[in-house]
C-alpha cells in the first residue's frame, strides 16, 4: 500500500465528504477510492469514517489521523516545492474564512494587490460569520475576533476590534439616554446570539481599568451583523456594534453614541492556523500581509476614535473601497 497516497486519498474524501467526488478530483476511479480507504483502516486496524447512504463523518481515531495527515501532506508539499528550480514562490491552494464583513469591506478590495505580489496561490476565501473547525473543515487559516481557546491552535494577533455603545435618535427620545451603567436596567437592547450555542452575548464595558459585563433586555435578538445593526437603526434598541461598522451612521446622525466614558472592552483580532512544526509559506505570507493591512486600517489597528479628524482621514483612505455600512459581528470567542 502507498501510505502517502493513502493519506491524500483519505483527507480528500474527508474534505469533500464524499468519496465520488473524492475520486472525481483525484481522476481516479471511485471503487479505487473505496478499496484505498478500506486497505487504510486495516493497516491502521481502526475504523476511520462512519460511513451511512447519506453522510460521512469521522471517528475520533479518523479526526486525530485526519489532523495528523494534513500536516504531514503540508509538510511534503512544503518541502518539494524549496526544491522546484524556479517556483521560490508560495503556491497552492490556500483556504481561509474570516467574518463576511471584514473580508467584504477590507480584505477583497486588496486581493489584487496579494494576488501580484503571490501569483501562484490559489486562495478560496470563506466568508461567514460562525466558528469554523479548520481540521474538521480543511481551513488553513481563520481570522477570529475574542478571547480563543483551543489551545491546538497559533494565534497571531493582526489587530483590534474596538466597540461603541449606540442607539437611534427616535429611541433616545422614547427611552431617555442611559447616563450610568445602572441606567442600562431601565432599556431594551438588541441582542446579539450565538450561531454555535444559542447564547445571548453580554455587553462589556471597560471601568476603571476592570472589564464589567452587563446583561441587557430586550424582545428582539439576532444572530446575523446586518439584522443587528438594522435593527438598532430602526430603533429596537440600544446596540453595541463594531466601531469600524457604524462609523457612517454615527456621522450621519442615524445613530447616536451613548456612555462615551465607559466604551466596550476592545477585543483582539487573530489569524490562527493549525499548530505545525513548518509553518506553511503560503499561510505565513498570508498572514503577514492581512496583518499589515489592519495595521494601515485606523478602525481596526486601535488607533480611531469617532473625533472629525480620524473620521475624515479612515474615510480619505478607503475612497475605492465597498460599501461601509456592511457590518460584521463575530462570535466574541473561538
Amino acid at each position: 500500500m502507498d501510505r502517502l497516497q493513502a493519506m491524500q486519498v483519505f483527507t480528500r474524501v474527508v474534505d469533500t465528504n464524499s468519496f465520488t467526488r473524492a475520486a472525481e478530483t483525484l481522476d481516479l476511479p471511485r471503487a479505487s477510492v473505496t478499496t484505498i480507504i478500506q486497505n487504510l483502516e486495516a493497516f491502521l486496524g481502526t475504523r476511520l469514517l462512519h460511513r451511512t447512504t447519506r453522510r460521512l463523518s469521522l471517528t475520533p481515531d479518523g479526526a486525530a489521523y485526519y489532523e495528523r495527515c494534513v500536516r504531514i501532506l503540508a509538510d511534503v508539499e512544503e518541502t518539494e516545492a524549496s526544491f522546484q528550480s524556479g517556483n521560490k514562490k508560495p503556491n497552492g491552494k490556500l483556504r481561509v474564512d474570516m467574518p463576511g464583513s471584514i473580508g467584504r469591506l477590507l480584505v477583497i478590495p486588496q486581493l489584487c494587490e496579494f494576488h501580484t505580489r503571490y501569483p501562484d496561490i490559489d486562495l478560496q476565501l470563506g466568508l461567514s460569520d460562525r466558528p469554523v473547525d479548520l481540521l474538521q473543515e480543511g481551513v488553513d487559516c481563520v481570522v477570529r475576533v475574542g478571547a480563543l481557546q483551543d489551545s491546538s491552535l497559533v494565534a497571531r494577533r493582526i489587530g483590534l476590534f474596538e466597540g461603541v455603545s449606540c442607539a437611534a435618535p427616535a429611541y433616545l427620545q422614547r427611552a431617555g439616554i442611559p447616563q450610568t451603567l445602572e441606567d442600562l436596567e431601565q432599556h431594551k437592547a438588541v441582542n446579539y446570539f450565538s450561531s454555535r450555542t444559542g447564547r445571548i452575548m453580554d455587553w462589556s464595558f471597560l471601568v476603571g481599568g476592570k472589564e464589567v459585563e452587563v446583561k441587557m433586555k430586550g424582545s428582539v435578538s439576532v444572530n446575523d451583523a446586518d439584522a443587528y445593526v438594522t435593527c438598532g437603526i430602526e430603533g429596537f434598541g440600544l446596540i453595541q456594534p463594531p466601531l469600524f461598522m457604524v462609523l457612517p451612521h454615527l456621522r450621519s446622525g442615524q445613530l447616536v453614541e451613548v456612555l462615551p466614558e465607559m466604551k466596550p472592552l476592545p477585543m483582539p483580532i487573530s489569524a490562527v492556523y493549525p499548530h505545525s512544526r513548518h509553518l506553511s509559506s503560503k499561510v505565513r505570507v498570508f498572514v503577514d500581509w492581512i496583518a499589515e493591512l489592519f495595521d494601515a486600517c485606523p478602525l481596526l489597528s486601535g488607533r480611531a476614535s469617532l473625533d472629525k479628524t480620524c473620521t475624515q482621514r479612515t474615510f480619505e483612505q478607503k475612497e475605492s473601497a465597498p460599501d461601509f455600512n456592511t457590518p460584521v459581528v463575530t462570535e466574541w470567542v473561538a
